[in-house]
This record gives C-alpha cells, structure tokens and sequence, in this order.
C-alpha cells in the first residue's frame, strides 16, 4: 500500500467518522402503469405485488454497499409513476385507496418512505389529478411512509396554478386551527415530517422573477 492510498483511507475515515460524510438517499424508481385497471383493489393488489417484488432486495443491497464501502446510506427510498397518471376511473377515496396500498408496500419492502402519490398539473388537471389531490389531507394522515407532491408550475409552463393552490393551502390552514376537519391535525403533522409541501415546486421555479411571486402570494393570502 502506498503512501498516497494510506492518506486517502485515513482521509475518508476522517470524513465519515468527524465531519458526517453519508450517502443521504439511495433510490429505485418503479413504473406502475402496466398496473393500471379500472377496478381498485385490482389496481391496489398489482401495486403492492410489484413494489414489493422488485424492490424485496433495495434495502439488503444498500446495507452491502454500506459494509463495502463504509459509508452509511441513511435512506432507501422507492419512487414510483405519479399515481395521479392510474387514477382517472377513481374517486378520492379510492386514491386513499391506493396511498394506503402504496404504505404497506413501502413497509414491507423496509424502505424509509415512498414517492409519488402526486399529481403532474402545470398544464391543466386531469380527472384523475383532481381526485388524487382531493385524496392527499386523508392519504397523508392514514399512511407513514407515504410522501405526496403536486407539481403546479414550470419553468416553461409557468405558474397559472400557484395562486388557486395559496387559497387551497389557506382554506385547510384555517380547518386545522378551527378543528372543522378531523384529518388535518394529523395531515399537517405528516406533511411536516415527510417534508412534504404543495408549493414547493412552485416556489423554486418562481426564484428567477420573484416580484411576480410575492405578487401572486399576496392575492391569494390576503
């Protein structure tokens, strides 16, 4: 071994052990549209039965790669097709449906939390992306490992979805503090600790005109 490859063993060493060096996610995208049914526990049994059948070994192999290489993985996530693309036949509580689907299969595969109970509506909605949207304060609230996103604007497209989003966030703002909605404690509590956010996206893709942002903000708080 040579001096150079000892210093850089000792050096990495040195990285994980004093200054945290970790692999922050590893993830293992799965498409569910071969999934697609128009009846909903079939739909919900072909999710289950292939998350967990390609991902069964996602977990072991990131704790491997961990005994190899000596650097801790501290998630192993799933992410999937945005469900909002298999929910056009459904109604919301179907798509709680298929979150609560999605969370049995994410806990039996061992992963930390699963993406895309989500909806793609930059561009305008779909039936399916407004029932999975209405589905996301009790999808989040009966599930734990479940995160949800609804991407509402683009660099491209734009933002004509972000103020009607602003007065959607304030509405189930006011029903948690007034209690009028049972779920929202619990959703905003998931929402908080998945990280989860509906104008997330929004906000990024607004960062290059910024006085059309506050703008927008303000009309639809105030």
């Amino acid at each position: 071994m040579t001096k150079l490859a000892h210093s850089d063993i000792l050096e990495t060493i040195k990285m994980v052990d004093d200054q945290h060096l970790d692999v922050r996610t590893i993830t293992m995208g799965i498409s569910l549209l071969d999934c697609f049914s128009d009846d909903i526990d079939t739909v919900c049994r072909r999710i289950y039965d292939k998350i967990t059948s390609k991902a069964a070994n996602l977990v072991q192999v990131g704790e491997d790669i961990e005994l190899e290489f000596g650097i801790p993985i501290v998630n192993k996530r799933i992410s999937v097709t945005p469900i909002s693309l298999l929910a056009n036949p459904f109604t919301p509580a179907d798509c709680v449906k298929l979150a609560q689907a999605l969370d049995r299969a994410a806990k039996s595969t061992g992963v930390n939390f699963l993406g895309g109970f989500s909806a793609l509506v930059h561009k305008g909605y779909t039936k399916g992306d407004q029932a999975l949207i209405e589905a996301i304060p009790e999808a989040l609230a009966c599930t734990d490992l479940v995160c949800g996103s609804v991407n509402i604007g683009t660099t491209k497209a734009g933002m004509t979805l972000f103020a009607k989003w602003a007065k959607l966030l304030k509405l189930w703002l006011i029903a948690l503090l007034t209690g009028l909605v049972l779920v929202a404690p619990n959703w905003l509590y998931s929402v908080m600790r998945q990280r989860i956010t509906l104008l997330w996206l929004a906000l990024s893709t607004a960062l290059a005109n910024r006085k059309q942002l506050l703008t927008l903000v303000y009309q639809a708080l105030v």
